[in-house]
């Protein structure tokens, strides 16, 4: 859910005002009433989200100045998953240590867990109904516009020379025609830009000026981590098996935490592809589906990789009923796609210096993000064809769903307006062409 990491900085530091006043960070309970009420107004995407944290942290409370929160955000932007949950994370371990990151992490996240729950169970129970599927239609086609914006905004910030281009097609041509793994792709681009970083760029500002953590605390969030992390799986396998489709679930996403650079839509590019294609536990139009809840929810779009479980979960039930497999396969997902997140931000904050000056990892950034735009491309090859040509690319298209598209982008482009009300549009947009044709 996300552009990439120049336009993301650029934007968000343009929204930066410089404080005069010194920090003063607050209370470990007046921070935690903050974090439980920034998850009911997380909306707008990952730049919209970070604006927000600025303008609440730094700006009203001057809890943290420019200059932390600055550092704090290159650091989550080398890494993978939502950028804007670990630099919550972060912000709330460097007030109040891991208790602070756990709360703040947990605020943003949990409204839009719970929301999305429910909205995947109303998809399932009541998906069939005339209005609920007309509502649908009118999102999926405003999806398709959204997507379609990123992968524009993006390409035109990643791709800042022939290299950079010649990735982003390359990444392309190796997921949509020679079939290469997301993953594969990934590393391969983030191999050459570190690479070539390490021929024009000396790293010798990279050495850490800030005190790193004991090694023993470092060892003991790793220890927890990966405790959390088995736990689920070995209650998994001694109750449904190894080769259970739980036990499948879990792993799956955990991989797809762990390459998820370029946000949601990238990630999101990569999972469709596995899910629908290779191992057929979702459909295309669910994806889309769930890509167009997603929107409608507070928090980080990746979110969406939970109803992509839930789905899984409700299409195979297995030995349990549809509801509770599709619970147990959603809750699966989501524990695999954050637990990542916190642990990241929980080892890696003492070291931000070191890795934020680092001229290999920037140069693998940078890579990775040109590839991300091939990746993003799929996405939207996708999207089009399950929903502006639903009987195939040599059919006509629907035109219906091709005028809410374009008035969305028209709106979201030219017009300027908020996601939010865009959405709405859209929606009514469905529920009233579909009362025209009855």
């Amino acid at each position: 859910m996300s552009v990439p990491n120049l336009l993301r900085r650029s934007a968000i530091l343009a929204l930066m005002v410089s404080s005069s006043s010194r920090p003063h960070p607050p209370s470990f309970a007046e921070a935690a009433r903050f974090w439980a009420k920034l998850g009911f107004v997380s909306f707008g995407g990952p730049a919209g989200q970070i604006a927000i944290l600025h303008r609440e942290v730094v700006e009203r409370r001057h809890w943290l100045d420019d200059r932390e929160f600055t550092r704090a955000l290159n650091f989550c932007m080398l890494l993978p998953g939502p950028e804007a949950l670990q630099l919550a994370i972060f912000l709330g371990w460097k007030m109040h240590g891991i208790r602070g990151g756990l709360v703040a992490g947990l605020g943003f996240i949990l409204p839009a867990v719970v929301l999305l729950f429910a909205l995947s169970y109303v998809y399932v129970a009541h998906g069939s109904l005339s209005w609920v599927s007309a509502l649908l239609y009118g999102l999926k086609a405003a999806v398709v516009a959204l997507v379609l914006q990123a992968l524009v905004r993006i390409a035109r910030r990643a791709l800042k020379s022939s290299l950079h281009v010649v990735l982003a097609a390359a990444s392309f041509v190796a997921l949509e025609v020679a079939r290469v793994p997301f993953p594969i792709v990934l590393l391969v681009a983030a191999a050459v830009g570190a690479y070539l970083a390490s021929h024009v760029a000396s790293n010798e500002g990279a050495v850490a000026s800030a005190t790193p953590a004991r090694g023993t605390q470092t060892a003991k969030v790793a220890v927890v981590g990966l405790a959390l992390w088995l736990l689920p799986l070995l209650v998994v396998v001694a109750t449904l098996g190894g080769g259970s489709l739980w036990a499948a679930i879990y792993l799956f996403f955990t991989k797809a935490a762990l390459v998820t650079f370029g946000g949601a839509y990238a990630v999101l590019g990569y999972v469709t592809n596995q899910l629908v294609d290779n191992l057929a536990w979702v459909t295309a139009d669910q994806s889309v589906a769930g890509l167009a809840l997603a929107e409608t929810t507070p928090g980080p779009l990746i979110i969406v990789l939970q109803f992509m479980g839930f789905m899984a979960g409700w299409n195979q039930p297995g030995p349990l009923s549809p509801f509770g497999s599709a619970l147990l396969a959603g809750a699966l997902a989501t524990w695999a796609t954050f637990l990542p997140s916190f642990l990241f931000i929980l080892l890696g904050a003492p070291y931000v210096e070191r890795l934020t000056r680092n001229a290999r990892i920037e140069g693998a950034l940078g890579a990775i993000t040109a590839a991300v735009v091939g990746v993003i491309a799929t996405l939207v090859l996708l999207l089009a064809q399950v929903v502006l040509f639903p009987d195939g690319w040599r059919s006509a298209p629907d035109w219906n769903a091709v005028l809410i598209a374009l008035a969305a982008w028209f709106l979201l482009e030219r017009a300027r307006w908020p996601l939010g009300p865009v959405l709405l549009a859209a929606a009514a947009s469905g529920l009233f062409l579909r009362l025209l044709q009855q």
